[in-house]
């Protein structure tokens, strides 16, 4: 009696079957799950789990009288320093404090205040982006709260949903560069190594001999590619969350957020792998193709440190890398509390980048 071949079933079975040999490649458990964990550890540790703290100064024309003067004042971690004028203009140079704050009033009815900051060369790009958010988290507070028909109380962007008090981890800024480093490694190094040895050794060819279409056998091996780095991911966030405090805004659905947004990535950067493992002459040329698409990226997609601290004119070049979108954007969910659709920009960025790199891949793949 004929039964009908069922492509799903075959499809699943490639799935398990490569699922399986993932788990027992040892490259593929320590560039994807301990060598990020690594880093998580080393920087968690360094950072002591502690809250990010900030030494400012207010100007002497700073009007005290408004709310946020005060609000500012009473944020953990914000060190409001006295000194002369003189003194302050020597620890600015000198990085010592992270700015000088001004707020004035603005002279206009909407906004009635504005905030001015006054910093150095020599202050980290980092704490001056932290102190940003804070006070974004001060306006936004008040706004909600007191200033219900008026657009805001400064001048200072509040768009960005952040909440005042909020520490601010060493391990909020690395976890997302960390899980982004895997998801590109796994990506690009896991399918160009996958495919090319697939064809290598003739497991293609031997697929050709079952019914199953070839559509199918890709969709299988990439199934299974997507599930370990999904639960590397969990195990990363996991890891970061619970043994050094990792922001999760909003909790179970920050994490939803931030797994669609890795799923989007990793399928972008699976992408890279298909064209390194087509233009591949050799196995040993695969690292050096894959280097060139992930180590550039490692470096300058702010993995480590924040792009700000490059000379500007290599942030261009940095803002249209798709790590740094995706670093960007899992930083906003995470910690600012920001939604999937407020992160168009950078979604859109990363659809553009995928659209654009399968549209080689479907062109360079080779199948024998």
């Amino acid at each position: 009696m004929k039964t009908n071949y069922s492509q799903l079933t075959a499809m699943f079975a490639i799935t398990r079957g490569s699922l399986r040999a993932i788990f027992r490649s040892p490259s593929a458990v320590v560039f994807s799950i301990a060598f990020p964990l690594i880093f998580i550890l080393v920087f968690g540790f360094i950072g002591g789990g502690g809250r990010v703290s900030l030494n400012v100064a207010f100007d002497t024309q700073t009007d005290t009288t408004n709310p946020i003067y005060a609000a500012i004042r009473n944020i953990a971690g914000i060190n409001v320093i006295k000194e002369s004028a003189e003194e302050l203009h020597e620890d600015l140079e000198k990085g010592r404090i992270t700015a000088i704050i001004n707020i004035s009033h603005s002279g206009l009815a909407n906004p009635p205040y504005s905030i001015n900051l006054v910093s150095s060369e020599a202050v980290n790009p980092q704490n001056i982006q932290v102190l940003q958010s804070i006070l974004n988290a001060v306006i936004a507070g008040i706004n909600q709260k007191t200033y219900t028909g008026t657009p805001t109380i400064a001048t200072i962007n509040s768009n960005i949903q952040k909440i005042p008090g909020r520490i601010y981890r060493t391990i909020d800024f690395i976890l997302p560069g960390q899980l982004g480093f895997s998801l590109l490694s796994s990506g690009v190094f896991g399918v160009a190594f996958l495919f090319f040895n697939l064809r290598q050794h003739l497991v293609l060819k031997r697929f050709y001999a079952t019914p199953i279409k070839r559509s199918y056998i890709v969709l299988g091996e990439a199934l299974s590619r997507v599930i370990f780095q999904m639960m590397t991911a969990i195990i990363i966030i996991g890891v970061g969350h619970f043994v050094f405090k990792f922001t999760l805004v909003h909790g179970f659905e920050t994490f939803l957020s931030i797994m669609l947004l890795s799923f989007l990535a990793l399928v972008l950067f699976m992408g890279f792998g298909f064209i390194v493992s087509s233009v591949a002459k050799n196995e040993s040329t695969i690292p050096p193709f894959a280097n060139l698409i992930t180590l550039p990226q490692f470096l300058l997609a702010g993995t480590f440190f924040s792009i700000e601290a490059f000379p500007s004119w290599l942030q261009p070049i940095c803002k249209i890398l798709p790590l740094t979108h995706f670093n960007t954007a899992m930083r906003n969910i995470a910690f600012e509390g920001a939604s999937l659709s407020s992160c168009w920009r950078e979604l859109g960025v990363i659809g553009i980048w995928t659209l654009v790199v399968y549209s080689v891949a479907f062109k360079t793949f080779k199948w024998e």
